[in-house]
C-alpha cells in the first residue's frame, strides 16, 4: 500500500492558526480536533492496520510563520509482518518556520514478531522556531519478541545539523538488547524540545534516562529506557521530563550524575 498526507498551518490576519491543506489517504487519515487556547490540533487517524511489511507511506507537515500545530495519533502504531522479504517505510518531513511551533506527540510504534519496518524522520526548524518531538518504541507486543525497526530522526535548525539519531532493533541488529543500548528494556523512546524561551538546563544521567542540551541551539534532548510504555510516557512527558529526573534523586537531584 502507499499513501501519503499533508498537512499545512499559518496564521491568519487575526492572528489565529489555521489550516491551508489537510489532506490523507488511508491508513494515513487526517482530523482537525477543538483546541482550547489557540493553535490546531490534528490527530492521525489509521484507515487500516499496521504498517504492514511492503506499504510505502509519507507524511508532510508544513507549519507557517507565526502558526502552531499538535499532532497526536488515536492508537499506537502495531508495524506488523507482511509477505516474505518485504520492508514497510514510514516518512515523516516537517518544516517549522520562524516564531512557528510543532509539537509531535503520537503514541508508541509497536514493532510486532516478523515485521521489518523503517521510520525516517527529516525536520527543518527555522531561527525562533519552536518544536517538540517525541519518538517512543515498545520492542514486541506482551510475550513476543521485537521484529526489526530502524529509526532514523534527522533534525536541521536555522539550516545546520542539529541532531542525527538512528536506532535498530530486532534479529537483523547484534547486541540491540546488551548493556551498550537498551540492556534488556522493552521500550525506548526520546524527546527533543527546540524552545528559544526555555530556560537551559544542565546534561543528567538517573538510572536509564538522560538529558543532554544539544550544540548548535536552544535545544535538549531527554533520552529513556523503561519496562513499560506507561513508564516511558511519564520520563518523556514535555512538561515533566526534567521534573522526573530531579524527583527521582530528591528536590536537589541527588543521585543524578551531572556530565560535563
Amino acid at each position: 500500500m502507499r499513501a501519503t498526507a499533508r498537512l499545512a498551518a499559518r496564521r491568519d490576519r487575526h492572528g489565529r492558526t489555521v489550516l491551508a491543506d489537510l489532506r490523507g489517504e488511508s491508513p494515513l487519515l487526517l482530523r482537525q480536533v477543538p483546541t482550547p487556547g489557540g493553535g490546531v490540533t490534528v490527530y492521525v487517524v489509521g484507515g487500516a492496520a499496521g504498517p504492514l511489511a511492503g506499504d510505502d507511506l509519507r507524511l508532510d507537515v508544513e507549519v507557517g510563520p507565526g502558526a502552531a500545530v499538535r499532532v497526536h495519533t488515536v492508537a499506537a502504531s502495531v508495524a506488523l509482518p507482511g509477505r516474505p522479504g518485504a520492508v514497510s517505510r514510514m516518512l515523516v518531513r516537517a518544516t517549522v518556520a520562524e516564531r512557528a511551533a510543532l509539537y509531535w506527540l503520537p503514541e508508541q510504534l509497536v514493532a510486532a514478531a516478523g515485521c521489518a519496518h523503517v521510520a525516517d524522520t527529516r525536520v527543518d526548524v527555522a531561527a525562533g522556531g519552536t518544536l517538540h518531538w517525541r519518538d517512543e518504541l515498545i520492542c514486541g507486543r506482551h510475550g513476543e519478541p521485537p521484529g526489526a525497526v530502524e529509526i532514523n530522526t534527522w533534525v536541521d535548525l536555522a539550516g545546520r545539523p542539529l541532531l542525527r539519531q538512528s536506532l535498530t532493533v530486532g534479529p537483523n541488529a547484534p547486541g540491540w538488547a546488551g548493556p551498550a543500548v537498551l540492556a534488556g528494556a522493552p521500550a525506548t523512546g526520546s524527546l527533543l524540545i527546540v524552545d528559544p524561551n526555555r530556560p537551559a538546563e544542565p546534561p543528567a544521567v538517573c538510572g536509564t534516562r538522560a538529558r543532554l542540551p544539544l550544540a548548535g541551539g536552544p535545544a535538549t534532548l531527554w533520552s529513556a529506557t523503561a519496562p513499560d510504555a506507561h513508564t516511558l510516557r511519564e520520563y518523556l512527558e514535555p512538561d515533566t521530563a526534567s521534573d522526573t529526573i530531579a524527583a527521582s534523586g530528591g528536590g536537589e537531584e541527588r543521585g543524578v550524575v551531572r556530565v560535563g
